[in-house]
C-alpha cells in the first residue's frame, strides 16, 4: 500500500467514524423522543421496543471509534480484535433481546399479543453474526499473543 492509499484508508476511516456518529447521534435521538411524543398507554412499549436498537447503536458506536483510531493512524491488529468482541456482543445481546425480552416484557405491560418470543429472523441472524463476531475476535486475540511471543523469540 504507497503513502497516498494509506492517506485515502486514513481519510475514509475518518469520513466513516463521523457517519457512525451521525447515525448513533440521530437514531439515539429518536430513541429518547419516542416516549414523548407517543400517546400515554404505549410509552412504556416503545420503550421496550427500542431496547434491541440500543445494543444494536452500540455496536455502531463501537465500530465508528475504532475507525477513528485507525485514521489516527492505530494499526487495524491492534484495533480489530477488541472492536469484533464489543460488536459482537452488541449484536448478539440485541438479538437475544429482540427475540426472547421484547414480546415477553409488551406481554408484561399489556401491549403484546401473541407468545413470550417473537420469531424475529433478523434479531436471531444478528444474534448469530453477533456470537460469530466476538468469537472472532477473541481467535485473533489470541493471534496476536502468539505472533507477538514468535516475534520476541527472534
Amino acid at each position: 500500500m504507497g503513502a497516498n492509499d494509506t492517506q485515502y484508508f486514513h481519510r475514509v476511516c475518518a469520513q466513516f467514524r463521523w457517519m457512525a456518529m451521525i447515525m448513533v447521534g440521530g437514531v439515539g435521538a429518536i430513541i429518547v423522543l419516542l416516549p414523548l411524543v407517543l400517546p400515554r398507554g404505549y410509552k412504556l412499549a416503545g420503550v421496550i421496543w427500542s431496547l434491541p436498537a440500543i445494543c444494536y447503536l452500540f455496536g455502531v458506536w463501537s465500530i465508528g471509534r475504532a475507525m477513528g483510531q485507525i485514521a489516527k493512524g492505530r494499526l487495524i491488529q491492534a484495533a480489530l480484535p477488541s472492536v469484533l468482541r464489543r460488536v459482537g456482543i452488541s449484536l448478539g445481546v440485541g438479538g437475544v433481546i429482540s427475540v426472547f425480552v421484547v414480546g415477553g416484557l409488551k406481554r408484561l405491560v399489556g401491549d403484546g399479543a401473541g407468545g413470550y418470543v417473537q420469531f424475529d429472523v433478523a434479531g436471531m441472524t444478528l444474534g448469530m453474526i453477533g456470537g460469530a463476531l466476538f468469537l472472532l475476535g477473541r481467535v485473533m486475540d489470541q493471534a496476536l499473543a502468539a505472533q507477538a511471543e514468535l516475534d520476541e523469540m527472534i
